[in-house]
């Protein structure tokens, strides 16, 4: 293993249950290294901010933080919160959980008697370098798991916070999400940051979700990490037959942030929805990479991701959507649009389908636009100023993506952020 990803890695305390899954990733690390601009799936992202930093894993003490800005209203008792990785339980609330709903962290989930081991690190793509290094760092994890024919109409709300102090620190967040057959859930994920200081810090988060047969969820990520952060994330979901995944992915912060999400239709007649919203300014970089596997027939896909993307920021989007001749009689769209603010505001698009199977209904496209002078002459004929007229269009362009979030309280905090966009 490489200095660099030595670096990176937490040192916890062993954990029996973990011991083969962190060895197993471990051994992926041996042969690897951080990836590079030669790297086909990197070329767009420069990482070596990433690289000129050592890191400091960070304390399992946990700091005083609080999080009253950052609690959702509507999941007063569903929710589950870590502080520089480490699980916090005065600051979650999980009192009074409907019977079939498991929310807390893995010793929680163990004396529960789930079978965390079948479905932790299970996901393809475990090789991967960031998820190698996530697992091989493992010692606790956000579990959610729902048993068969749950419907909980509450969201659950995982909150995960960094303190920025004057030394630079890496976190391996973790979560795992279970859904059994036929039960539903709303779910917001978040990576926050209370700052007394302004180091660079580095946060390495993976998802993990797994649907049951007719299984549902909607989740909505957020990253607004500190401008100073470093955010690589990973979004893994496996879907049985009848199930269907709606994902939202916000992204705000980090001065460098990369979200990786793949997506595997296990089952027939299986549903995936994906929006995304970028906002990045100064000089932000943001990566959305996805990957959408269709293996089974009859399954359905639709994406669209924006980007607003202003001063010398540089947004980057790569979707791909992999129909083989299993998948006959699927319908996938995808779209990725652009809104460039400046003049050095740049966008890297590469939308892609790869398609063998032949009675299939599949489209993509890239648009880049900037703010039309008539439309925005319009406005001010009618008596806004100019800056009020620029507010009005960008949030008419972001706001396709932010109704889309089932959380009343969510989508008006994400209003916010669109209107102060610009200020």
């Amino acid at each position: 293993m490489t200095p660099t990803l030595t670096q990176l890695l937490t040192t916890p305390a062993p954990n029996p249950q973990l011991h083969e899954l962190r060895t197993q990733a471990a051994g992926y690390l041996q042969e690897q290294t951080i990836p590079s601009t030669t790297d086909e799936e990197w070329r767009f992202t420069n990482l070596a901010p990433l690289l000129t930093q050592t890191f400091t894993p960070a304390a399992l003490q946990l700091p005083p933080v609080n999080i009253d800005s950052f609690v959702i209203p509507e999941a007063a008792n569903t929710r589950i919160v870590f502080v520089n990785g480490s699980y916090a339980p005065l600051l979650s609330s999980l009192a009074h959980l409907p019977a079939g709903v498991f929310i807390g962290n893995l010793a929680a989930a163990n004396a529960a008697g789930l079978a965390i081991t079948t479905y932790l690190g299970k996901q393809p793509g475990g090789e991967e370098v960031f998820t190698a290094i996530n697992t091989a760092g493992i010692n606790d994890a956000a579990i959610v798991w729902l048993a068969p024919d749950i419907s909980l109409d509450i969201p659950i709300q995982l909150l995960f916070i960094t303190t920025t102090t004057d030394t630079a620190i890496s976190t391996q967040p973790r979560t795992l999400i279970v859904l059994e057959q036929r039960s539903s859930a709303t779910l917001v994920e978040e990576y926050r940051h209370v700052a007394s200081g302004d180091a660079i810090y580095f946060n390495n988060a993976v998802t993990e979700i797994w649907l049951g047969e007719s299984a549902k969820l909607d989740c909505t990520r957020i990253q607004d990490e500190a401008i100073t952060a470093i955010h690589i994330g990973k979004t893994a979901v496996s879907q049985s037959q009848h199930s269907s995944y709606t994902g939202n992915s916000i992204e705000l912060g980090s001065k460098l942030s990369r979200h990786n999400w793949e997506i595997f239709q296990i089952g027939a007649q299986t549903e995936t929805y994906l929006n995304g919203l970028t906002m990045v300014n100064g000089e932000q970089e943001s990566d959305t990479h996805s990957t959408i596997s269709l293996t089974q027939p009859h399954g359905i896909t639709n994406q669209l991701h924006k980007c607003i993307v202003d001063d010398r920021a540089h947004a980057i989007f790569n979707g791909k959507v992999f129909v083989p001749q299993a998948a006959q009689q699927t319908n996938a769209g995808q779209l990725n649009r652009n809104l460039l603010l400046s003049a050095k505001a740049r966008i890297d698009t590469k939308p892609q389908l790869e398609i063998t199977a032949d009675n299939v209904k599949c489209s993509h496209g890239a648009t880049v636009s900037q703010l039309e002078d008539d439309e925005i002459f319009y406005l001010q004929s009618r008596g806004l100023d100019i800056e009020t007229a620029k507010i009005l269009l960008i949030n008419a362009f972001a706001v396709e993506i932010v109704d889309r979030i089932p959380v009343a309280s969510v989508r008006k905090q994400l209003a916010v952020a669109v209107k102060t966009f610009k200020s």
